[in-house]
């Protein structure tokens, strides 16, 4: 249960992320507080800073970040919080679990929570970590809690990421997401090859660096990596977006739209246990690949050899 939920709040967020359209019976709000009366139901709700009250029925789950969530009515899944203050009322019937991460957690005798209760204060965390020592804290953690927040975290850069390459270079990365739907093998084994090269490099810059003379180049080589695995990334994000909006009927797709939804695919992948480990490495590869290939999306191969004209007799 514990994992349906975290998954589940992934993927809600995922939603909110990518500014989904309002669809009728969800929330997803940003600054905004939200009342589900009494004989009112609503199917999800998502909100950043804002309040939320459940007094009728929510048909999924509850996910907030900050503000406080106050339960009286009934909830169909999870209720969970990240440095929220969550009060669940007696009178309040949880069917799935409820997650708290930083903040607080309120219950009154005879609620009903009918999943797991995971809870952790953002002070609990620092004691375990600091007070038995670093490395025997982190692994008195349980790790389901973190790894959830390091993944939203991660969503959230590679959110702006995204919307600042999509809206500066659009055509490169569409560009680049063709060349691997053409060719996605030659674009993997390329992949393969300039990681191992980029690897040997690193090690030979910071080798060097003992002496001085590669911490300029080892630096150089992180910024270029960096650029690399960025622009890899979004032509990765653009080439699943477009194949998704297509499947769905899309006939005019913008490079931020094929971009972000991209990004909600394969941020809903990523929380697969090892499943999604595994498809990220993959794409990692094909990024990496796809990015030297067509030098950032400018040309079609540039390891084919160009044909000379042949001179008129």
């Amino acid at each position: 249960m514990k994992t349906k939920s975290l998954i589940l709040a992934a993927g809600v967020l995922g939603f909110l992320l990518l500014e989904a359209p309002p669809v009728r019976g969800q929330s997803f709000l940003i600054r905004s507080d939200v009342t589900v009366a009494a004989g009112e139901t609503q199917k999800n709700i998502f909100t950043i800073g804002g309040n939320v009250v459940v007094e009728g029925k929510v048909r999924q789950s509850v996910v907030a970040i900050g503000g406080t969530i106050t339960v009286s009515g009934e909830v169909g899944d999870a209720v969970v919080g990240i440095g929220s203050r969550i009060i669940v009322k007696s009178s309040a019937i949880i069917n799935g679990d409820v997650v708290a991460l930083g903040g607080t957690l309120e219950k009154e005798p005879g609620c009903t929570i009918r999943g797991d209760t995971v809870y952790f204060q953002s002070a609990e965390i620092g004691d375990k970590i600091f007070g038995q020592g670093l490395f025997k804290g982190i692994f008195s953690l349980s790790l389901l809690p973190i790894i959830l927040l390091i993944k939203i975290i991660g969503i959230f850069i590679w959110l702006v990421l995204a919307i600042i390459g999509a809206a500066l270079f659009p055509k490169p990365i569409a560009f680049a997401a063709g060349e691997m739907r053409r060719s996605f093998w030659p674009v993997f084994g390329i992949g393969i090859l300039s990681l191992i090269i980029f690897t040997g490099l690193v090690i030979f810059a910071a080798i060097l660096s003992i002496i001085l003379i590669g911490i300029p180049v080892l630096l150089a080589l992180v910024a270029a990596g960096f650029i690399i695995k960025v622009f890899g990334r979004l032509a990765v994000f653009y080439f699943f977006g477009d194949s998704l909006l297509r499947a769905f009927g899309s006939k005019r797709i913008s490079a931020m739209g094929a971009v972000l939804m991209g990004l909600l695919v394969i941020s809903l992948i990523s929380f697969l246990p090892f499943v999604g480990f595994l498809v990220l490495l993959i794409l990692n590869i094909a990024g990496w690949g796809v990015a030297v290939r067509t030098k950032f999306g400018t040309t079609q191969n540039m390891f084919q050899k160009k044909q000379t004209a042949t001179p008129a007799a």
